[in-house]
């Protein structure tokens, strides 16, 4: 599964937020979109994944614009995990997550015992099979968004989109999700905060700034000192770690 975004732009109460973007997702790479809050990340995912709708420009999935393709159709092939989900009723976990299985099935059909395996089996990867009946509701912040990744593993897509989805987890989850993630073997777009996730997982980054790309590569080619001085406005080192080999971020007070 491609995707793509040709020329994007989004304007919202007549402020353009997002501002001619194109960028690609090939395959099964990691794709990580960074910038700083307010440039447009979140915004830019949401017309990727149809809650709101290009002022100019084209989402495609394999060439064909997303705009042509039926809701279940897109729900078959790329899965979402948002920043903030609020269920109105009271559900238990396990029935989030079998809600995957819906654009797989026909109005009104009832879960089959594959369903329930494929479910099951979602709520292992994420370490969350033991809350299988607990409500939803009741969990922590942290807990749910690894409910919603089980739903999205559910639904068995080829094409990830993430926003922040480290967000309210400690680090022993974050790693986890992120590792669940890159497992999988499909496409990802995931908006981050978090550099040093970016360099651990990200094949290619994409950076905003003010709505516009302001650099895109490979990510070690692209998270540098002066870019992230330029982009975050704040002072730092880009090193190799002497244990892993990798590129690590540290970042310095100004105090």
């Amino acid at each position: 599964m491609n995707l793509s975004t040709n020329n994007v732009s989004v304007t919202l109460s007549g402020r353009q937020i997002v501002k001619d973007v194109s960028l690609r997702v090939m395959g099964n790479s990691f794709v990580g979109l960074l910038g700083p809050n307010g440039s447009g990340k979140t915004t830019l995912l949401k017309a990727v994944y149809r809650v709101l709708k290009p002022s100019a420009g084209m989402v495609c999935l394999n060439d064909a614009d997303i705009q042509t393709l039926s809701y279940r159709e897109t729900a078959r092939r790329m899965g979402v995990i948002s920043q903030f989900t609020v269920m109105n009723f009271d559900f238990t976990v396990e029935e989030i997550v079998l809600m995957g299985r819906a654009p797989h099935k026909t109005a009104f059909s009832r879960d089959t015992e594959e369903d329930y395996r494929i479910a099951e089996e979602a709520l292992r990867r994420v370490d969350m099979l033991k809350f299988r009946d607990r409500s939803y509701n009741t969990l922590s912040g942290g807990e749910k968004q690894r409910i919603l990744l089980a739903r999205t593993l559910a639904q068995q897509v080829e094409l990830l989109i993430l926003d922040e989805p480290t967000n309210h987890l400690d680090i022993k989850y974050q790693i986890q999700i992120m590792d669940v993630v890159k497992s999988l073997g499909v496409g990802v777009l995931a908006a981050l905060h978090d550099l040093n996730l970016t360099l651990l997982y990200c094949d290619y980054v994409y950076v905003l700034k003010d709505g516009r790309i302001v650099a895109h590569g490979r990510t070690e080619e692209v998270i540098t000192e002066s870019l992230i001085r330029q982009v975050y406005e704040v002072d730092c080192s880009v090193e190799r770690h002497p244990k892993n080999g990798r590129l690590h971020v540290t970042f310095f007070s100004r105090l």
